[in-house]
């Protein structure tokens, strides 16, 4: 892979198209990224400690490498 934790892309294909973010994180195995703001999903997360509600928090899921372009 070209590309690694830090550099600025330009997402080229997808939901997110033309949305521009930096790489918080590499899954070399998957051959995936995950951008910073891009490819947000919710999830449902359990309270922790009795009397703490439950919430719904946005993460960042994983998008191909392939999909992604390097911006100088």
């Amino acid at each position: 892979m070209k590309i690694k934790k830090g550099d600025n892309v330009i997402i080229i294909t997808g939901k997110d198209k033309d949305k521009k973010g930096k790489i918080i994180r590499v899954l070399v195995e998957e051959n995936k990224v995950i951008v910073e703001g891009a490819n947000m999903m919710k999830k449902h997360q359990r309270p922790r400690k009795s009397g703490e509600k439950g919430s719904m928090v946005n993460i960042a899921m994983p998008i191909h490498a392939s999909n992604v372009k390097k911006v100088e």
